[in-house]
Parts: structure tokens; C-alpha cells; sequence
């Protein structure tokens, strides 16, 4: 029998709580809502991962959907506060990834859901790569063009997609400038996006939808897999 899809994975109380949240990010307010952050963020997140575990399978058998509350595929709640002058010590988002097998590892690309009140969106790819990995995909969108536009330029893509992040100012030392795709290969991430709204992330059939949503990013995803040798 196939595994199902969780009929309502997050419901509006999640954004509720994110929303107030943002506007009291303190360790004393936090601990006296932990149960309600249990039950209406972290719980539904982690139902979501193991809900939709099964059905990666059919993308890929070398992505992963780990449901482990701690290292899994659901990040952290508690922001990173050594470094920097922010210091809130809470995340207002929920971040959620479906990584390669080998990303702890190398870098590696993955699929990810991120869950912000009017921030929230579907992508994949890899993000901020080392030197030695994006010099990699470069030389790979050089070597292998029409993959690269095939699996970046499709219909489907850019129907609901559009490739994002940071990008240098100048193209990188040793590619032409005058490639076609020299705004591709000036790129520091290697990711599309697509952003979706809470009615979308609400209704009954989101989990499903986010599947069928993912398999549109299958040609990027395995391109960066093949120019890093993994396999997808």
C-alpha cells in the first residue's frame, strides 16, 4: 500500500505563531509557548518529512528525507548568534531540506520548503558552494550548454521558477566574458525558487502538490549532480 500524504501537513496557527514570534524573539517568551511550538511548527514539519519521505524515491534514490527531529531534515529553530550583531536567538522561518546522500560530505545539491509569513517558496539547487565546487559547475555549464538551458529554460521551469541568489560583479577568473551564459556562470548559487503563499501551503493537497513541484527541478538538480560526479 503507498505510504500517504498527510491531508493538511501545516495549518494557518503555524504562521500565526511565526508572525508572533517575530515580534517577541526572546528565550523567556519562547519557553512559555514551547508546547505550542511543538505542536503547531515542529510537529507538523516533521510529519510532513516522513509523510513524503517514500515519495522522493520516484525523483531520486539518493535524496533524503530524515524525520529525526535532531539532524534531520527539519533545520534548527535556534539561530547561530556567535558571530554578527544580531542577536535574536530565534529563527522566524521554517526550514526544511531534502538533501543528497553525500551532502555531509561534499557539497551537494537538494530540494528544500521554506515557511516565512509572505516569504515562504519551494526550491533547489545549491546554495553558496565552496570555490573548488562552483568552479566546477561553471566549467560544466561551459563543457555541457544545452543541458544547461534545457534544464534551466524549459516551459515547465519558467512557468513557476526563476534561478536566484548572489552572484559576483565581474565574470570569474578563466571564463570568457562573452559566453552566452556568462550571467549563469557569474552566479555564486546555483538555485531556482518559487515562492508560494500560505493559502497554497494550507490546503489539504500541499504535500502532494510540493512533490509534483520538486520533480520540476529534477533536470537542474541532476546536472549539478553529474558536474560533481554524484550520482542522482
Amino acid at each position: 500500500m503507498k505510504n500517504p500524504l498527510p491531508e493538511h501537513p501545516f495549518r494557518p496557527a503555524l504562521f500565526r505563531f511565526l508572525r508572533e514570534l517575530a515580534e517577541n524573539n526572546d528565550r523567556t517568551w519562547f519557553q512559555a509557548r514551547r508546547g505550542r511550538y511543538d505542536d503547531e511548527v515542529r510537529g507538523p514539519a516533521l510529519e510532513f518529512i516522513a509523510a513524503t519521505a517514500p515519495h522522493w524515491a520516484r525523483i531520486s534514490a539518493h535524496v533524503r528525507a530524515d524525520p529525526r527531529p535532531v539532524g534531520g531534515s527539519l533545520f534548527r529553530i535556534h539561530r547561530d548568534v556567535r558571530f554578527g550583531s544580531d542577536k535574536r536567538p530565534y529563527k522566524t522561518h521554517v526550514g526544511i531540506q531534502f538533501r543528497h546522500e553525500d551532502a555531509k560530505d561534499v557539497h551537494a545539491p537538494g530540494f528544500y520548503l521554506h515557511l516565512e509569513p509572505r516569504n515562504s517558496f519551494v526550491g533547489f539547487g545549491i546554495w553558496h558552494p565552496d570555490a573548488t565546487t562552483a568552479r566546477r559547475i561553471r566549467a560544466s555549464i561551459v563543457a555541457q550548454s544545452a543541458a544547461w538551458k534545457a534544464a534551466t529554460a524549459s516551459a515547465a521551469f519558467r512557468r513557476d521558477f526563476e534561478l536566484a541568489g548572489e552572484s559576483l560583479k565581474r565574470p570569474p577568473r578563466g571564463f570568457d566574458r562573452e559566453h552566452p551564459h556568462v550571467v549563469d556562470l557569474m552566479r555564486k548559487d546555483f538555485i531556482a525558487v518559487a515562492p508560494l503563499t500560505q493559502a497554497e501551503i494550507c490546503r489539504p493537497d500541499f504535500a502532494r502538490a510540493f512533490v509534483h513541484r520538486a520533480r520540476t527541478g529534477v533536470p537542474l538538480v541532476r546536472f549539478l549532480c553529474e558536474a560533481l560526479e554524484l550520482p542522482f
